[in-house]
This record gives C-alpha cells, sequence and structure tokens, in this order.
C-alpha cells in the first residue's frame, strides 16, 4: 500500500480509463484514494491499457492504474494495477496487497496529501511511442481499424495515420454505453463489411482497452491471434530479432501453429491460458514475442504488456516490406476445425480422474499427429472444459461430446 514517502518523495500514480460511464466515477474515486494516502497522481483520462503501461514506464511512475474491464460488456468494470516499468503485479505482490487492506494505516495530512494533475500530452506520448517502434512507413496501406468504442477511439487512428497508413475508422463514437457493443474484437461483423465496401487491404479490430488485435484481410476472412503471431514470429526471425528464436503461446493455441512454426524453424514454448503466464514466461525466458489465440500478443521490445494498435502496425510493417497481402502471409498457420464444449454442474478438482484420463488418452491415440484433446478446470468458473482439435469439424464435435458425456458421468456433483 502507498501511504508516506518513497525515497524521499511522494509517490507517483498514473491513472486512465476506458469509455464506460462508470469509469468517470470510479476514476474519481481512486484518484481520490490515491491523494488521501499521499500519492501524486496524474490524470491520463481515456486512453488503451497498454497506454498506461507505456506512460507508468516513460513517467517514471510507481504505481499504474487501469479502470477497465476490456472485453466485457459495458456494465461490467474493473481496477488494473501495474508496478514500475509498466509490468502487471505478480502473483506475491498482489497476495501482500490483499493481505494489507486490513491494516491500520495513519494516512497523511495538510500539506503530505497528494497532488492531482491531468496530463496533457497522453496521447500525443503514445502515439509517437507507437510510431516510433516501426522500421518502414505503411504508406499506400489502406486499412479499416474498429475500435470498439472504446479506449482506441482517438489514439488508434492517428497512430496508423501517422505511420502513413490511409485510415477509415469505425466503432470511433464512444459514448459511454456502447463500449464493445456490436463491434470492436468481439464482433467482428462490422470490420468484415467495411473492409469489403471500401476495398481496404486490411481491418483491424481491438477491444474495449486496446490491448486484443484481430483481423480481416482484404477478402473479409478472419486473421485470428494464432495466424497473426505466426505472422509476427516468422517476420522477427526473418529480422533477426525472435529471441532464442522461440515463440510463447498458450495450451489453447491452434495445432495448426505449433505445426506452422515447427516448419519455419521456431519453437513454440506452451504456458497455462492467461497472458499474465504468457508475460511470466517472456520474462524467465527472454523472449520477444507470445501471446493468445484471442489476439493479446506482446511484443516484448517494445512493450511490457499486450497491445492491440502495435500489433496492427506491426503487422501492417511486414505487408509493407514483403509487399505480400495479409491473406497470404497468414495463409502460413492452417487452423485445424477447434471445438470446446463447456460441462457445467461437475467437480472441476477431480480431472484426474483415472477413467476420464483413459478415456482422454484414447480418444487422443485415435487422432494421432492429426488432432488433440485439452481437458482442464476453468479458472474462473465452476465447469470443466474440454478443447478438441482435428481435421474436420464433425469430427471435433464427436470427439469433444463423447469427452463431455464422460465427464458428467464421472464427476458429476449430483
Amino acid at each position: 500500500m502507498l501511504v508516506g514517502q518513497v525515497d524521499g518523495r511522494r509517490p507517483l500514480a498514473v491513472v486512465g480509463r476506458d469509455t464506460r460511464i462508470s469509469g468517470q466515477f470510479l476514476e474519481h474515486a481512486v484518484v481520490a484514494g490515491l491523494a488521501s494516502a499521499g500519492v501524486d497522481v496524474l490524470r491520463l483520462r481515456v486512453v488503451p491499457t497498454p497506454g498506461v503501461a507505456y506512460l507508468t514506464d516513460h513517467l517514471s511512475a510507481d504505481l499504474g492504474v487501469v479502470i477497465s474491464a476490456s472485453h466485457n460488456p459495458m456494465p461490467d468494470n474493473g481496477i488494473k494495477l501495474l508496478g514500475r516499468g509498466g509490468h502487471k503485479l505478480d502473483d506475491a505482490v498482489e497476495q501482500a496487497i490483499e493481505a494489507a487492506m486490513d491494516t491500520p494505516v495513519t494516512l497523511p495530512t495538510g500539506a503530505d496529501v497528494g497532488r492531482v494533475t491531468p496530463y496533457a500530452s497522453t496521447i500525443a506520448d503514445y502515439v509517437e511511442h507507437l510510431v516510433e517502434t516501426l522500421d518502414v512507413r505503411l504508406d499506400g496501406l489502406t486499412v479499416v481499424l474498429d475500435c470498439a468504442h472504446g479506449a482506441a477511439h482517438e489514439a488508434g487512428p492517428r497512430a496508423l495515420a501517422a505511420a502513413g497508413a490511409r485510415v477509415i475508422p469505425i466503432g470511433d463514437r464512444p459514448d459511454g454505453l456502447n463500449i464493445n457493443s456490436g463491434c470492436g474484437s468481439t464482433d467482428l461483423t462490422a470490420l468484415r463489411q467495411a473492409v469489403l465496401e471500401h476495398g481496404a487491404d486490411a481491418g483491424f479490430a481491438v477491444d474495449g482497452d486496446a490491448d486484443r488485435c484481430l483481423a480481416v484481410d482484404h477478402t473479409g476472412q478472419v486473421v485470428d491471434g494464432d495466424q497473426i503471431l505466426g505472422l509476427l514470429a516468422v517476420a522477427l526471425r526473418e529480422q533477426g530479432r525472435l529471441a532464442e528464436d522461440t515463440l510463447v503461446a498458450t495450451v489453447m493455441s491452434n495445432l495448426g501453429l505449433h505445426q506452422a512454426m515447427t516448419a519455419a524453424g521456431v519453437r513454440v514454448e506452451q504456458t497455462a491460458v492467461g497472458d499474465r503466464y504468457v508475460l511470466e514466461a517472456m520474462r524467465t525466458g527472454g523472449f520477444s514475442l507470445g501471446g493468445e489465440q484471442s489476439g493479446h500478443v506482446i511484443l516484448s521490445r517494445h512493450a511490457t504488456t499486450g497491445d492491440g494498435l502495435l500489433t496492427a502496425l506491426h503487422v501492417m510493417q511486414w505487408m509493407s516490406i514483403t509487399g505480400r497481402s495479409l491473406r497470404d502471409l497468414a495463409s502460413r498457420v492452417r487452423r485445424l476445425p477447434q471445438v470446446l464444449v463447456n460441462v457445467p454442474g461437475v467437480d472441476k478438482d477431480r480431472t484426474d480422474d483415472p477413467e476420464l484420463l483413459a478415456a482422454v488418452a484414447a480418444e487422443e491415440a485415435e487422432l494421432g499427429a492429426e488432432g488433440r484433446v485439452l481437458l482442464r478446470a476453468s479458472g474462473t468458473e465452476p465447469l470443466v472444459r474440454v478443447m478438441v482439435e482435428a481435421p474436420t469439424q464433425e469430427r471435433a464435435q464427436a470427439v469433444a461430446d463423447r469427452l463431455a458425456d464422460v465427464v458428467r458421468a464421472r464427476l458429476s456433483l449430483a
């Protein structure tokens, strides 16, 4: 808990938010709480989560605070905390904070309380940072950017335009209520239509806080996070910038990504589901690229967290350097049909049941190298997830349904 001075000075925090209407009063509450504890606060106002992470480091702040529920619906909201350097807090620090919540503290008074100051160049600083990460300009490329009526509605179009692209923004008129509603990375319908209507070279969609990015090629076909990771891994490897020739991905990444990376000479290191685990593996191994199928892509040379705008810029940069279309570049990763079945009402702590494990092993043996099975307990809900990849959608669905039946029979709480 930041109470009192750090190195003989008041601590400094930066606070940003997305466009949810609830973010307005949560911001005031957070800022008031920090200042009352003796923390100086810079109000960044509406800015993407990775923008807060960048400015936490850029401004040498002791704490970064993001008020956002990311890709969730408008009624939700939340608070993310970032430590010095713009990194997410690790588990030990979070647990220490929770343990200290009920500890009595003596708050500062008088002149020792914090100062609250609006930061005037939030978007300009972040946009400048994004553009400076590029080696070439994007002149000649036409792109549609779906801002999800969220935190990227100003920074996104400005960054892409400053890099030289012709930008057609959609989802760029937030009203506090329409964030992630029928737009952004959670719904690509509008993006696909706009790309085809304008004859754009590509389209990119971020989520409400712009830490994720999915894409659409010039034909309207979706390019998911696995394909984006594969494309960037090849790009970085050819530029000599893919540390240890390794890509970090979660266990949910499509088998097609693994097959494509093997063919490209790239090793894939797998982690548990969640960007925090990807980040942890990247920091431990010194790796430069990692992410999730959802479009959460981390380019550690330039960012400490997933950054949807940074991702879009670097995909377009590779299009510009190679002169190839996004469809062509993304085709390296041929996604296997993937089926996910959630099984509720079961004891998720007993996924080591011998008969269940035997059923999984039998299905895996039948699939061989043509597919795979992933059985895991949800980390946030009382259910078990059964994920199957196979050469055809029908086969994947059949295997998933059979295993889901075994989960219900063996782990039922009834």
